[in-house]
């Protein structure tokens, strides 16, 4: 459900970003209280067409009785439609309808030693993500490894220098720029695996990290990964996130894309097929057209079912499939533990069986 928030401020961040302040009144703070990494879905509808987009809360995470800050940054993103209108058109004042926190990119704070590697508009969800912890966990010490094209370029400068500021024995920054050298800190160029394979070890105990978070584009999040586990992390102990993903990137070698066995096939979709959704406690039948995914089909009858980005990207359509068999065209949200458990992107979702079953409500 999308409730319609007032915009309390607007902060120009570079030349194409700018962090977003939404109010929340006092009878939806528990619903819009978020845990650390969680994003937003916002939408706007244009002429009659609604566009729904999802931006990381990038504001350290408020317990009762403060008041939930919802601050998300936003980057202009080439023919981007809401990023366009969010940098030039929006002001203090205006009204954007959101949905509630959501997102399993998240830490919940507690002792222990974390690092996260980003890519540009990437540091967003880790903001809030290490301001929390640091904040609320006296123990917990947190390893920030940025990459950005160049120093003017780089979003959350401030805020993350006050973060070091804060917690200058646990807070630990390595700030990399792909097209700008700087006066210290790592030579310039981009963070690719070879590159972290042999930079991690020599900045961190790779070994003893409880946890990487990984956020970005998918090249970077690729490499990162790939770095991580050839370096013997465990997969359970590497979380990420896609922030963009290349129209040429593919589906095969997704990090988040493992196939699981009953869940994701490479058989075709079925021509005629019978989809059974349950969505907010109500659920319904209907027949699968020709070509259209899941969450189309669901959206044919219920225009509340959840999706931001119908790219595979943000796992805002996340089900359970209670019975049959999809094919997901492509993952880039669900980590594989997720998808071995039962849960599907209904948006990326195509029957391959004659029957097929969806809970939205686990």
């Amino acid at each position: 459900m999308f409730h319609p928030l007032r915009v309390r401020e607007i902060e120009r961040l570079t030349d194409d970003s700018v962090a977003v302040t939404l109010t929340v009144p006092p009878e939806l703070r528990e619903a819009f209280r978020h845990t650390p990494g969680q994003h937003l879905a916002l939408r706007r509808v244009v002429a009659g067409e609604e566009i729904r987009r999802t931006y990381s809360i990038c504001a350290p995470a408020t317990e009762e009785p403060a008041e939930p800050v919802l601050r998300v940054g936003i980057r202009l993103v080439d023919g981007g439609e809401f990023s366009t209108y969010a940098l030039k058109e929006l002001a203090v004042g205006d009204t954007v309808e959101a949905m509630a926190p959501m997102g399993r990119f998240v830490l919940e704070p507690r002792a222990g030693h974390f690092a996260a590697i980003v890519g540009g508009s990437g540091i967003t969800p880790v903001l809030s993500i290490a301001a929390t912890l640091l904040a609320r966990q006296p123990s917990a010490r947190f390893c920030l490894i940025r990459s950005d094209r160049t120093a003017a370029s780089t979003m959350f400068l401030e805020e993350v220098a006050d973060i070091k500021d804060r917690f200058p024995d646990r807070f630990q920054l390595v700030t990399a720029l792909s097209r700008e050298e700087q006066q210290s800190g790592l030579p310039s160029g981009r963070l690719d695996q070879e590159r972290l394979a042999g930079l991690l070890p020599a900045l961190l105990p790779v070994a003893d990290i409880d946890g990487w978070f990984l956020c970005g584009p998918f090249g970077l999040v690729q490499g990162a990964e790939r770095a991580l586990r050839g370096l013997g992390v465990a997969r359970a102990r590497i979380h990420e996130e896609i922030f963009h993903v290349d129209d040429g990137a593919g589906t095969t070698g997704a990090t988040a894309a493992s196939t699981a066995t009953g869940i994701m096939h490479t058989a075709a979709p079925l021509t005629a097929a019978t989809l059974t959704a349950t969505l907010d406690g109500r659920s319904g039948n209907w027949p699968v057209r020709e070509g259209e995914s899941l969450l189309e089909t669901v959206l044919r009858s219920r225009a509340d079912a959840p999706y931001a980005c119908k790219g595979g990207v943000c796992g805002t359509c996340r089900a359970f499939l209670v019975s049959g068999e999809v094919r997901m065209d492509r993952n880039y949200a669900l980590e594989p533990e997720e998808t071995e458990a039962g849960y599907v992107l209904a948006c990326q979702s195509h029957p391959t069986t004659a029957e097929v079953e969806l809970d939205f409500d686990r």
